[in-house]
């Protein structure tokens, strides 16, 4: 019995470390040493890159609002990266022509990273921005996620998420993504960010001269950031909006393929966990990282050794109680999609970590992702 409560209890440390121990240990650091996140309004030369595959249904709707963004327009490059398109997009960003809009066209479909990366070899720019399709920016955004550079140890800043429910309404999805952008806040203040938004984030262009066509470009950026001394900011002023998946299908395979990428960025990067050569960021990249993506296993440990404990007392046999009612409301929440608010939260944490697992077994089986189908939100 010995052996299966150290499993249990270890395992419960090691998930709520992952989730709540580690931002505790930033409240604290932020005590001890807090970075200044200086900003001021600059206005260096701008490449606001858009990446898209057959995107014609909302190409235009993305560039209207690019247009709105609030910055000298003679010091701002709007280009579309069209990845092998084969629907009306091109067309469509040829149309806008005339209002400054350019369009690169990648011949050979090769994905979303690929097109970045020639966009970047094309980009004029001092400071790049990166845009997904399906995020709509405010439009002070631009100026607001550029002011950050005014601070020259900042290599790379992040957007804020927003997430815009399809029925309007909270849902597990939202909490988790106020939870990380909260986060995100604590690790500017300590030190650095370990990720950026990938639908709209920042970043020098000397950051981005190594930027890989195959590889997650926004967790590889600010690693680039890291390895030429600079750190990323998250700031929430700069807010980038977009719908929720409505298929679950599709938002469960969105997470998967996000955690595999990350991996694949992870294992070719794992220099980043010496903290002789990385110091705190070292014990970030640990805890942000690596301690969430095992979250899985040890929820699997602590149910078998929750299961073996429960005959041996009433202590054990009520917290087992509690982990089948838990994972019992994910499980109806999937299968029915009836809940809301706070109860769909442990719906969406069953969906995490299983995606994750998944994640896992993929990537030890080889498989990695380089190309694949927009989301349709």
């Amino acid at each position: 019995m010995i052996i299966s409560k150290t499993f249990f209890f270890l395992s419960l440390f090691v998930v709520f470390y992952a989730y709540f121990g580690y931002p505790l240990s930033l409240l604290s650091l932020q005590i001890i040493s807090r970075k200044k996140q200086r900003q001021s309004w600059i206005s260096p030369t701008v490449t606001l890159i858009i990446t898209a595959y057959n995107e014609g249904k909302r190409i235009g709707e993305k560039l209207e609002n690019s247009l709105k963004l609030e910055y000298p327009s003679e010091k701002l490059q709007i280009m579309v990266a069209s990845d092998g398109s084969t629907d009306q997009t091109n067309e469509i960003v040829q149309s806008y022509a005339d209002k400054g809009v350019e369009l690169l066209e990648v011949k050979n479909r090769g994905g979303k990273e690929n097109a970045q990366k020639v966009a970047v070899s094309n980009a004029r720019g001092e400071i790049i921005v990166f845009s997904d399709i399906a995020t709509i920016l405010e439009s002070q955004g631009l100026i607001e996620i550029v002011s950050n550079f005014a601070d020259p140890t900042v290599g790379c800043v992040s957007s804020e998420d927003r997430l815009i429910g399809q029925d309007g309404k909270p849902s597990g999805e939202g909490f988790y993504v106020r939870y990380e952008m909260w986060l995100r806040r604590l690790e500017s203040r300590v030190n650095s960010i370990v990720g950026l938004s990938g639908s709209f984030f920042a970043a020098r262009k000397e950051v981005c001269q190594d930027f890989s066509g195959d590889v997650q470009s926004d967790f590889r950026t600010l690693l680039s950031s890291m390895k030429l001394g600079l750190r990323g900011v998250s700031d929430p002023k700069a807010i980038g909006s977009y719908l929720n998946l409505a298929d679950e299908k599709q938002e469960f395979e969105r997470k998967v393929r996000t955690v595999l990428r990350g991996l694949t960025v992870f294992f070719k990067h794992l220099e980043f966990l010496n903290v002789f050569q990385y110091g705190l960021f070292s014990y970030q990249f640990f805890c942000h990282k690596v301690l969430r993506w095992l979250v899985p296993f040890f929820l699997i440990a602590a149910l078998v050794s929750n299961i073996i404990l429960a005959f041996t007392a009433g202590f054990f046999l009520f917290l087992l109680v509690g982990q089948f009612v838990f994972y019992g409301i994910g499980v109806y929440d999937w299968l029915t999609q009836s809940l809301s608010g706070i109860l769909k939260i442990p719906m969406f944490f069953l969906v995490v970590n299983v995606a994750i697992a998944v994640a896992w077994w993929q990537y030890l089986t080889g498989r990695r992702v380089v190309v694949w189908e927009p989301s349709v939100r």
